[in-house]
């Protein structure tokens, strides 16, 4: 799926945060600036969650409550970047226990946090030259039978 612009990123994270429920595992990968906080930004709209969605890259995990005009599910909102792969670091955060009501969205995730559910979808982004986005989506397990945006 062609993102000409961030608005466009943030509204297929929009969309996609409508169709997501708790116990949901998102895997963003990309480079730097190819749209994965953007796309995080339009996935708590959808949930109607509370706080500033930014890059958690300082803080590692960011939990977002659910407003009171949201869906009632929680975002928690990892970057694995700072983790550097390390497996260790990532179950300190104690994501598994989050996958049972939470969205977790993990930016850098792919390759370090597949294996907190079989059930996750990784979304590739790409940034182009024109700074058009190019968002590929990979359903795993679960997912091969769900509807996505």
């Amino acid at each position: 799926m062609t993102l000409p612009r961030v608005e466009d990123t943030e509204e297929f994270g929009r969309r996609l945060g409508e169709l997501v429920r708790g116990g949901d595992l998102l895997l963003l990968a990309g480079p730097l600036g190819a749209g994965k906080t953007a796309l995080v930004r339009g996935l708590a709209n959808g949930l109607g969650v509370t706080g500033r969605v930014s890059s958690p890259t300082f803080v590692i995990a960011r939990v977002h409550e659910p407003a009171p005009e949201g869906r009632g599910v929680p975002l928690v909102h990892v970057d694995a970047y700072r983790l550097g792969g390390h497996l260790d670091e990532l179950d300190d955060l104690d994501l598994d226990t989050d996958l049972v009501d939470a969205v977790v969205a993990v930016e850098w995730g792919e390759g370090v946090a597949e294996r907190l559910s079989e059930d996750h979808l990784l979304i590739r982004l790409e940034r182009h030259d024109d700074d058009v986005r190019t968002a590929h989506l990979e359903p795993h397990g679960s997912w091969t039978t769900r509807e996505l945006p």
